[in-house]
């Protein structure tokens, strides 16, 4: 593909992102996030494979910041995702200490 087509469906796929993020509610957020880690782990997927094929160093530099971001994006919706994952998990009973027993 041309660079004009890979630049138009790049904006395209930002944009759509864009919206589709933006119209859910904040209450929906976090559980969406946890259920698009599968996802963000195919980009990731991707992205190597896309800089193990790279015969141009800018696609290669574009390839490695993919990598770099959806890594990024992969760790950062597990570290929500066990967050919110604590919140439900309730108090755990303290431990007794060597002075009280």
């Amino acid at each position: 593909m041309d660079a004009m087509t890979l630049l138009t469906v790049f904006v395209l796929s930002v944009f759509v992102g864009f919206e589709v993020v933006a119209k859910v509610s904040s209450t929906l957020h976090t559980p969406l996030m946890s259920g698009a880690n599968a996802i963000h782990g195919i980009i990731l997927v991707g992205a190597v494979i896309v800089a193990g094929q790279a015969e141009d160093v800018w696609v290669l530099i574009a390839a490695l910041l993919a990598v770099l971001l959806a890594t990024v994006n992969l760790v950062g919706g597990f570290v929500v995702t066990d967050r919110m994952l604590e919140m439900f998990a309730g108090r755990k009973p303290a431990a007794k200490s060597e002075a009280t027993k």
